[in-house]
């Protein structure tokens, strides 16, 4: 869940959690419209393309403290972007969210379902 602290809203309720290099690189391609969240372990600038992409997305770049601190709207198939700030989380939305302003503050909320044994558990990894 992605929620805009600045504007007291959800912008997200789900999201694929991309933390490792694989899933960074695969991204949205081939993927039906869902949001993205990605982390890295230190700020950077970040190169983005959207190859095997086929809808446009809005990309929010974030600081390590969770602030927005640059947006690429509208960000459309088989382009390229390379981001002028850096940043540690990068959120990609299908839908042209116009909730999130340079500025805000989210907060990200993740929780990974694992299935074992017909148990499932959830750990849940939530900051403010």
């Amino acid at each position: 869940m992605i929620i805009n602290q600045s504007k007291n809203c959800i912008i997200s309720k789900r999201e694929i959690y991309c933390k490792s290099i694989f899933s960074q690189a695969r991204g949205l391609m081939f993927r039906k419209k869902r949001t993205l969240m990605i982390e890295f372990p230190v700020e950077r600038k970040v190169s983005l393309h959207m190859f095997f992409v086929f809808y446009p997305i809005d990309v929010f770049f974030l600081n390590k403290n969770k602030e927005v601190i640059e947006i690429k709207r509208n960000f459309k198939p088989f382009t390229v972007y390379h981001s002028k700030n850096k940043a540690q989380y990068i959120i990609e939305m299908p839908e042209l969210n116009q909730e999130v302003k340079v500025g805000d503050k989210l907060a990200l909320k993740h929780s990974i379902s694992v299935k074992r044994n017909n148990t499932t558990v959830t750990i849940d990894n939530s900051d403010n």
